[in-house]
């Protein structure tokens, strides 16, 4: 199905509240509650590189940005 597929089926269900509330309660995405999903970097929301360990919860771009203001010392 393409994008202009599902514009057209919120646009034919607009005009019926009880079907598009059914519509969207079984194609909602759920709740997660593990998983890559559910990590993020606080400062720029992305899920790839994250780091999570010691509480950091950065991606590792923010990391390199971040890490002298957290506390953290390069070595060698």
């Amino acid at each position: 199905m393409t994008t202009s597929d599902y514009r057209k089926e919120f646009k034919q269900l607009n005009s019926k509240p009880a079907k598009l509330k059914k519509f969207i309660k079984h194609n909602a995405p759920k709740e997660r509650k593990f998983g890559k999903s559910t990590k993020h970097c606080r400062f720029c929301g992305s899920t790839r590189g994250y780091i999570g360990k010691y509480g950091v919860n950065t991606c590792r771009r923010c990391f390199r940005d971040f890490a002298k203001s957290i506390g953290f010392k390069k070595y060698s």
